[in-house]
């Protein structure tokens, strides 16, 4: 079988994965027939965010043992999970060095491949602001993004004067080939192949952390404020969770809680009652931080999380039929991401 005739996503995955990752993830994920048998020379925007969002799951679930175990058990159960969405967080500042000022570091890499926005979501108890995007082309099948920005002119001078100090130094990962190559996929919605394996590593060096070691004298000056900004000052703009869709989420919780994994205490209820969610607590991490005589030193704190979410239908009157509500809640969101605090 020439290169031509295999499938799309496969071939782009295993030019960031190993074949045995690549293997892994696609029986861990399901991934609608419609993307997973495109082939051909040209990779659609629809592959692309595909490839993507796949690589950025691998990447959490290794840095997320909790959340790697439910996933591998799963598999083992011949089950794969539903990626429902991902979350990162960003700081809306001038002044961030080489980098765009909040949402808009995403944001261009989202838009040229297909994503628009779906709602915005004050987050007014944690000093932030989230925005969901989801796919023109796959709603449903291809994951959202909540994308949050955090606004430092909300705490104190001090905080400020912190966020400024450590933002100064982010780098943008993005090349001048990888930013072409955006455009074009903007304008045609699809790349040759050789450039759309060359774009992939870009786009995931943009879903990390962008500027240098924080010191950690600072890191407690953003503490006491915003645990969500101590947070960004040491995992920047990686996935904060990804999160599996599932049918039953009372009986996954009391599942789960039978086996003694570190669930949140409740399950959090949208307002429209058609949306619960809840999560796994925050694996610890270790991390490097500058201490005050400009030595390294190394300290456990609070990483990623695994989430899970159920969605219920809602009739659509302008089509007669009923589709799944995609939406967010303010208050869901501001408990699920108490839990890198809780950590």
């Amino acid at each position: 079988m020439t290169n031509s005739q295999k499938h799309t996503l496969q071939r782009l995955l295993s030019t960031c994965c190993s074949a045995e990752e690549c293997r892994g993830l696609l029986r861990s994920v399901r991934v609608p027939a419609s993307i997973l048998e495109q082939a051909g020379e040209e990779v659609s925007r629809a592959v692309l965010a595909q490839a993507l969002n796949l690589a950025l799951v691998r990447e959490l679930l290794m840095r997320v043992p909790t959340g790697k175990q439910y996933v591998d058990e799963h598999v083992s159960q011949g089950r794969q999970i539903v990626f429902d969405h991902g979350a990162l967080r960003t700081v809306d500042l001038d002044g961030m060095g080489d980098l765009p000022a909040g949402g808009r570091a995403i944001t261009r890499l989202l838009l040229p491949l297909g994503y628009r926005l779906g709602a915005v979501y004050p987050l007014d108890r944690l000093g932030m602001t989230g925005r969901s995007y989801t796919h023109v082309d796959f709603p449903e099948d291809l994951p959202q993004f909540f994308v949050s920005e955090l606004h430092p002119e909300r705490f104190s001078p001090g905080f400020q004067l912190t966020v400024s100090r450590i933002a100064a130094s982010s780098r943008d990962p993005l090349s001048g080939l990888a930013k072409g190559a955006l455009h074009d996929i903007e304008l045609r919605g699809a790349l040759p192949f050789d450039q759309a394996s060359r774009l992939l590593p870009e786009l995931l060096a943009c879903f990390r952390r962008q500027h240098a070691t924080p010191r950690l004298s600072d890191y407690q000056v953003l503490l006491v404020e915003s645990p969500e900004m101590a947070w960004i000052a040491t995992e920047g703009n990686a996935f904060n969770h990804a999160t599996d869709r599932v049918h039953l989420l009372e009986a996954l919780v009391s599942q789960q809680r039978r086996l003694g994994r570190p669930l949140k205490d409740t399950v959090e209820i949208s307002r429209s009652g058609r949306v619960r969610q809840t999560a796994y607590r925050a694996d610890l991490v270790e991390r490097e931080f500058i201490d005050f005589d400009g030595s390294i030193v190394r300290h456990s704190v609070p990483g990623s999380f695994f989430e899970f979410i159920q969605r219920e239908r809602v009739h659509d009157p302008a089509t007669g039929v009923a589709r799944l509500d995609l939406a967010f809640d303010t208050g869901n969101a501001q408990g699920i991401f108490k839990m890198t605090a809780a950590a």
